[in-house]
Formats: C-alpha cells, sequence, structure tokens
C-alpha cells in the first residue's frame, strides 16, 4: 500500500531539474558579438542561453579544459601526485605560442605546470603533463577524445592538446560546456589555480598573470579558460558563483578580447539576474517502513540524491513536494531498494522525481525463525 502526502517545501538533495530549452540571447534582450555561445547552471547541468551551441568551431586554448579534466583526475584518483616532478622533452619545449619557455630537461611539478596551463595558458607545460601521463601527446590525445565521448560530446574531435591550429580541431559551445561543467563540479581544487591573478614560476623569476581578466573584474569568477588563434577569434569558457550558484559560460569567435569579455559577463549577469537554486526536501524526517517477515521490524527509507531545484526568482514560493511511500514491504528487502518517491513541482508543474530508497538490506525470517517469533509472541501474551 501507498501513502500519499503533500509536503512544503524544505530539503538537502542535488538534482537534474527540468527546464524548456535555454532560450537564446536575442529573446533575453543580450546583444552578443561571438558566433556561437551557450549558459549553464553547473550542478543542474540547466541550459539557460544559447545560440549555434552545436556549430563546431575551433576552440584555441579552450581546449586545454579537456587537459586540465584528465590531469585532475588523476591527481585526485592518486595517480599522480601535484609534487611529482615532471621533466620536459624537446618536443615540449618547442610548442611556441602561449609558453613559458621551458627548456629540455628541465624539471618543474606537476602543481606548477598546472598553474602555467590554467593561469597563461602554456602550450609548453600542457604537452610537458600530456607527456607526463600518457607517454606521448598522441596518446594522451586518444584519452581526450575517449573522455569527450563519455561525456557525450558529439560535436568533438581533439587533435593535440593545446589548441593550436590543427585542421579538424573542432568543438561546440555545448561540448564546452560539458567538460567545463565537469571539471569544476567534480574537481573543484582546479579554483586553486583558476582563481589567480597574478602569480610566479621558477622562484619568483619569472611572472605570471591570468589571461581571464574576468578574475580580477567580475564578482564571483571562479574561472576558467580563454582561447584564441587568428581563426578562431576569441573564445572561453567563464565561471563565476553567486549565492551559492555557479555559472558555465561559453563565449566563442568574439571579434575582439573585449568583446568577448562584454558577452560572458552579459549571460552571466542573465543567469544570476534571472535564476535561483531551491534546496528541496521533505518536511518531517521519513518515517521507518514497516517490514513483514524481516529479520529486523523496519527499515529507513531515504532519498536517492540530494537535491537543489533550479528555478526562475520569483518561483521560490511556488515549490512544493509531494511524498508517496510505501506503509509496509515484505522481506528480504535488498538496499537500495525503492521504497516511494519524492516529487518535486514548481506550481502545477513536475520538476522532478526523487527515488525514496532502503538504506539497509533486510533478511528475510527462515522458517525456524517464523515459528520462534510466533512463539515469543505467545509467550508474551500468556
Amino acid at each position: 500500500m501507498k501513502k500519499s502526502l503533500s509536503i512544503a517545501l524544505a530539503a538537502s538533495m542535488l538534482a537534474l531539474c527540468i527546464l524548456p530549452a535555454g532560450a537564446s540571447p536575442a529573446d533575453a534582450g543580450l546583444d552578443l558579438s561571438c558566433a556561437s555561445c551557450l549558459l549553464m547552471e553547473k550542478e543542474t547541468g540547466a541550459i539557460l542561453l544559447e545560440d549555434n551551441a552545436h556549430e563546431k568551431l575551433e576552440p584555441a586554448s579552450v581546449t586545454k579544459i579537456m587537459t586540465l579534466l584528465l590531469v585532475m583526475e588523476a591527481v585526485d584518483s592518486g595517480r599522480v601526485s601535484l609534487d611529482d616532478m615532471v621533466t620536459v622533452s624537446a618536443y615540449a619545449a618547442g610548442m611556441g605560442g602561449s609558453q613559458v619557455y621551458l627548456e629540455e630537461g628541465e624539471q618543474m611539478p606537476v602543481s606548477e605546470m598546472i598553474k602555467c596551463v590554467t593561469v597563461v595558458s602554456g602550450n609548453d607545460c600542457s604537452v610537458a603533463l600530456a607527456e607526463h601521463l600518457a607517454g606521448s601527446e598522441g596518446a594522451f590525445v586518444a584519452q581526450m577524445n575517449q573522455r569527450a565521448r563519455e561525456l557525450g560530446m558529439a560535436d568533438t574531435t581533439f587533435l593535440n592538446c593545446t589548441g593550436l591550429p590543427a585542421q579538424g580541431h573542432l568543438t561546440s559551445a555545448y561540448d564546452i560546456a560539458l567538460m567545463s561543467r565537469e571539471l569544476i563540479l567534480n574537481h573543484p581544487s582546479i579554483r586553486d589555480y583558476t582563481t589567480i591573478w597574478m602569480d610566479s614560476i621558477r622562484n619568483g623569476e619569472f611572472g605570471l598573470t591570468n589571461t581571464n581578466h574576468l578574475v580580477r573584474f567580475y564578482q564571483g569568477t571562479t574561472g576558467l579558460k580563454t582561447g584564441y588563434t587568428s581563426s578562431a577569434k576569441y573564445c572561453m569558457s567563464a565561471t563565476a558563483e553567486r549565492d551559492g550558484m555557479e555559472l558555465i559560460a561559453v563565449v566563442m569567435k568574439s571579434p575582439s578580447v573585449n568583446q568577448r569579455f562584454e558577452d560572458a559577463k552579459a549571460l552571466l549577469n542573465y543567469g544570476f539576474a534571472g535564476y535561483s537554486l531551491v534546496p528541496v526536501y521533505p518536511e518531517a524526517p521519513l518515517a521507518p517502513v514497516d517490514v513483514l517477515l524481516g529479520t529486523q521490524g523496519q527499515v529507513q527509507p531515504q532519498p536517492q540524491r540530494d537535491c537543489r531545484l533550479l528555478v526562475r526568482k520569483g518561483e521560490e514560493s511556488q515549490v512544493s513536494t509531494r511524498l508517496s511511500l510505501a506503509e509496509n514491504v515484505e522481506a528480504p528487502v535488498e538496499q537500495g531498494q525503492t521504497l516511494g518517491q519524492l516529487e518535486v513541482f514548481v506550481g502545477d508543474e513536475l520538476r522532478d522525481t526523487i527515488p525514496i530508497l532502503a538504506s539497509q538490506g533486510v533478511d528475510r525470517l527462515s522458517v525456524p525463525g517464523i515459528f520462534g517469533r510466533m512463539l515469543s509472541k505467545l509467550l508474551m501474551a500468556g
């Protein structure tokens, strides 16, 4: 049997909220210079604005977001340490473009290499890291493309780990948002590097200033990566956080460096002005569910995941929930078994459904156990 309760807003849970497809910047009253763009909310992955978001374009050094993602995955999994020393090959030292002028045979810690990639877009450091992790840039690029497929980046083909011009090296604003989200959502320590405005390497002998001017001039900036070549023009993935909500603004093929930053700021301003994240949870603790013929009499239900719902500002008071939970369940009960669901509404619109699961398993009583329990109840009744 099921019982349904309408429960007023409350909870702390994480969810993919259901929103209409992102509107165009023009519909939102924004006049942007870029050829392609997308605005995404990090936690839910919801797209708030987009224009030509699947057009395949050159990403220039925004490519390095995938390079950084693979490096941070290696660091956070323990396969590589931030203190590991990277030895520079002749190939890495000869990359050209944006660089910190590594020399063949020079050694630098992984952490310093990451800093050089995020702050000044060092091509030489990107290749040195790729060789350190995979043995060669080619092997690393194969891993980049594999990871892109895993993330659903269907518009993307990587040919190098730097973004230096190469025919067929293409991606889209949508795909950049996907890899940006993966990086900042699951590897938050990347902020230690992407929020640096000015720093140095080689004991202060070589100064670094972030190519992402928003780090200094836009409130709440958390990263992420700029890019430029003469054919790609000015690109970036900009991330910023305010009031507990982090946004990802992707801009591709802006005509100038200043217009790139203005486009990114316009997208971010739109998101922060128009949306907020609302925590959602049942009003009261979930009551235990009775277990029939179980070695334990009850099992504790729990939400499958945390949930914060992305809503348009002004809709916060319209959020409500409806809980459906089994009154009882017959043993055996498996840990993670579905016992009900929590539906989340904005007004009359269903925005999310969160399964309610058994927090632990409960075995079924054996035949002797059933008789033993019956005998115990008879003796107690006597």
